[in-house]
């Protein structure tokens, strides 16, 4: 997660008493929707996040929001909310990875984006578009994961298909057992050479991320 320096210095914040080796620090449940066009293409995706109420609590405090911490903002903090995770430093890529037999398939920046904080957690969804889309009658990839695993993203619900209804998708989990050896031995690799741990904490997000496998049927 590298939105904005607001977002990463409340989560490093969140982070400054634990572990070095304690990796995700941020913890969001994701959904998705796949937006396909009238001629039956994939048009972009919609993702909302729902971030743990930790990280809401530090970050609405560090915006100077809800200072009688009840859980909810009136309609002036909202306002002031829109947007909180759409300001995108130049490297961050927004988390969503989308691949089509191997290769990376472009999107767009966010647009269409909306911001909330309700029942102590923060809440936000965007939309991001395919400028090349996805042949939909081969599978494509949609994975949601922080590469430095500093963020750690849960796939929830069902992906909803807008526009067309002979489209499957299926949510993969990963392995975890698997995930976590190559984790550890990574670890074990940077502490044996005396790396600072946290400051090059592999990138294994991929290891650790649902991934949403999808395909319709040919015209």
């Amino acid at each position: 997660m590298r939105r904005s320096c607001l977002t990463l210095a409340a989560a490093l914040g969140a982070s400054s008493a634990a572990p070095v080796q304690a990796h995700p620090h941020i913890f969001v449940e994701a959904e998705v929707a796949v937006i396909f066009a009238e001629d039956g293409r994939p048009e972009g995706i919609e993702i909302r996040w729902l971030y743990d109420e930790f990280f809401s609590m530090l970050l609405v405090s560090d915006m100077g929001l809800d200072p009688d911490f009840t859980g909810e903002i009136s309609e002036e903090e909202r306002e002031a909310l829109d947007g909180f995770d759409m300001n995108w430093i130049e490297d961050y890529h927004g988390d969503t990875h989308v691949t089509q037999n191997g290769s990376p398939v472009a999107l767009s920046g966010p647009v269409e984006w909306t911001s909330d904080y309700r029942e102590g957690q923060l809440r936000s969804s965007h939309v991001r578009h395919f400028p090349d889309p996805p042949d939909p009658a081969q599978e494509f990839i949609v994975a949601i994961y922080d590469p430095t695993y500093f963020t750690a993203y849960t796939l929830v619900g069902q992906p909803e298909l807008r526009g067309r209804s002979d489209c499957t998708a299926r949510i993969f989990e990963p392995d975890w057992d698997a995930a976590e050896e190559q984790l550890n031995a990574a670890l074990d690799e940077l502490l044996g050479a005396g790396e600072d741990v946290e400051a090059n904490f592999p990138e294994v997000g991929e290891m650790f991320s649902d991934e949403v496998r999808l395909i319709c049927n040919a015209p």
